[in-house]
């Protein structure tokens, strides 16, 4: 189904054509002075340097024509009007607007187009450190990166998530040497064991969580440990069994809790899979590198030149292989990629992590281009994300000045939302219609209403972070964040769940006409809220083409309080006109839809009552 912009610039360039200038110039674009008019056309201001016209004139023409006996008879606007020094004013007719939203009712997904036609679309995400919970440093790249998983697949792209956990670095020598501090015993550290090797962890996960920290502060303060550590990492590496048989006991536990802890989050993975999958491809990577005589000795260290003469700084070369012959981040990254080639041949490739590692993630691109392991022309994105901060504007803490673990960050905010709803209890709204779902709160069972808390809660966390640009910093504001009213996606859900009331209720009294149709608006609200969905496959699709979740967030809270302005003036369930009731029953039940589209691919989902 084609989006409204392209219906009317198909209008506008048939007119530009027949007035004898080039189609080109009939694009068509949102107005930016809605209270002149809906859509405008700038086109005659680029025509009048090209025919050497005023561009007032030329727009007169078209208006004329669009105007005239010799338009198309099928109508389109209701208004056209050409004002200096030379736009086009627009404004759509009723009929055509109400017959572009019948037809987004009856097409799948609402018309959308998916431009993504199975394409193999590699999200990079999560990228958490086994053997460590999950912390609020990890939200956001989380939650942006499910939902730009989601939008791909929305749009027709054939998505992998992958998870690329940090299993395979110098953190994991230091809990091997911190292990053999606290249980030298085990039969991982005595050299002349050839049996068996547990399958049991000598560990907890209670247990593996301190030991990182630990090991981590040591290894700051003692040379030596630090040195044994590396050691360890080397031997790993290398394939040790005995360090190798720890790592795996570390994997299994690890995985079990961030699987449990992710999904809280509502966020999935395709991909499972870690530094250490990069493990087999990097011999034959830097051999690779040498032969084809982009890797040269820097200090005993391997590197890569990456710097262009079209630069704009300087920028240092890329280390694949320290001077001991450790691999480094980098040199994982690049046999991740070469195992995705092999894999999946990806059309395009998109990482999410913090704003900080930009030049890694510039090296990293450069040198699997560079050395041809990633055509050309095929696209590497890296989205860099901004901090969460506390309300003093720096990165988010405990109280106590802790990093706050995630699980408890979602137990906080699912407790808040939970007061709320139980402020709502034993509370009648005393609204019109009888429409308001918070009346059902004085019904809501213990267990439903912690249901719904969690269901609220996890929307106000994910809205709250995508609602922002994600290369920008924020502020984590609770009481803002968990509003029922306002930016917030408690407010997005109550729209969904108010409007969700109305159909049960209409549905109860009234079964309706299922041949019923969005009739022309007959008032503001409602042309508002019409011209709003129409916006709906434009959104989704750029959001996705620019990897900018905040965008559905714009879009779904504007349609929102179109839906809210044209509940307040209009008594749905009381108006007499059945015609008409009809027409806004669709009219609010096509507003679900595209609400309940938005959110999904933000992450979260609706309940049925609040």
């Amino acid at each position: 189904m084609k989006k409204i912009l392209d219906l009317i610039s198909d209008r506008m360039e048939e007119a530009f054509e027949a007035c004898g200038y080039e189609k080109r110039f009939g694009k068509a674009v949102l107005s930016n002075r809605p209270d002149l008019c809906e859509y405008q056309c700038n086109g005659a201001m680029a025509a009048a340097k090209r025919y050497k016209k005023k561009p007032i004139d030329i727009a007169n023409e078209v208006t004329n024509y669009l105007t005239g006996s010799c338009g198309n008879e099928t109508a389109v606007f209701s208004q056209i009007s050409a004002v200096m020094p030379g736009f086009i004013n627009l404004c759509l007719d009723g009929g055509f607007l109400a017959d572009y939203l019948n037809t987004m009712q009856r097409e799948e997904k609402m018309g959308l187009e998916k431009p993504g036609h199975g394409e193999t679309v590699i999200v990079d995400y999560g990228g958490a450190n086994v053997a460590k919970p999950l912390h609020v440093g990890h939200l956001r790249s989380a939650v942006i990166g499910e939902s730009i998983r989601r939008m791909g697949g929305f749009l027709g792209y054939h998505v992998i998530g992958d998870v690329h956990l940090g299993d395979w670095g110098l953190q994991m020598g230091l809990i091997i040497e911190e292990l053999r501090e606290r249980k030298p015993d085990l039969v991982y550290f005595q050299e002349t064991y050839e049996g068996e090797y547990p399958l049991e962890a000598p560990f907890t996960i209670g247990e593996l969580e301190d030991i990182y920290p630990c090991a981590s502060a040591k290894s700051k303060e003692d040379e030596a440990f630090k040195e044994r550590a590396q050691e360890a990492t080397l031997r790993l590496q290398g394939g040790y069994a005995p360090y190798v048989a720890i790592w795996k006991h570390i994997m299994r536990i690890s995985l079990e809790d961030l699987k449990k802890n992710y999904g809280n989050l509502n966020v999935h993975f395709d991909l499972w899979k870690g530094e250490s999958d990069a493990g087999p491809y990097i011999p034959w990577l830097i051999e690779d590198l040498k032969k084809k005589g982009l890797a040269r000795e820097s200090q005993g260290a391997l590197v890569v030149d990456i710097a262009q003469d079209t630069d704009s700084k300087e920028l240092p070369p890329c280390i694949v292989q320290k001077s001991d012959g450790a691999a480094l981040y980098a040199t994982t990254d690049l046999g991740t990629i070469l195992e995705r080639e092999k894999l999946y041949q990806p059309n395009q490739y998109i990482y999410i992590a913090d704003k900080r590692q930009e030049l890694h993630y510039t090296q990293v691109f450069r040198v699997a281009k560079k050395a041809g392991y990633v055509k050309e022309d095929t696209p590497m994105v890296y989205i860099g994300f901004g901090t969460m901060n506390g309300k003093d504007g720096r990165p988010f803490k405990t109280r106590d000045g802790g990093v706050m673990r995630l699980e408890h960050l979602i137990a906080d905010i699912e407790a808040a939302v939970y007061d709320r709803i139980q402020e709502n209890r034993g509370v009648l709204k005393e609204e019109k219609d009888g429409e308001d779902a918070l009346k059902a709160g004085t019904e809501m069972p213990e267990e439903e209403a912690r249901k719904t808390a969690k269901m609220i809660g996890l929307a106000a966390l994910k809205y709250g972070d995508l609602s922002n640009q994600a290369a920008k910093d924020y502020v984590f504001d609770m009481e803002r964040f968990t509003s029922f009213t306002g930016n917030t996606g408690p407010y997005i859900l109550y729209t969904i769940v108010r409007i969700k009331s109305i159909l049960k209720n209409y549905q109860e009294t009234d079964k309706g006409d299922e041949a019923a149709l969005i009739l022309p608006d007959a008032g503001s609200s409602e042309r508002g809220l019409m011209l709003e969905l129409t916006r709906y496959n434009e959104v989704m699709e750029n959001a996705f083409a620019e990897l900018a979740p905040h965008k559905i967030c714009q879009y779904v809270y504007g349609l929102a309080n179109a839906f809210n302005g044209f509940y307040r003036d209009n008594k749905i369930l009381a108006e007499e006109d059945k015609a008409r009731q009809a027409g806004w029953i669709r009219l609010i039940t096509l507003t679900r839809d595209v609400l309940l589209a938005g959110i999904d691919v933000l992450g979260f989902e609706a309940p049925e009552r609040m």
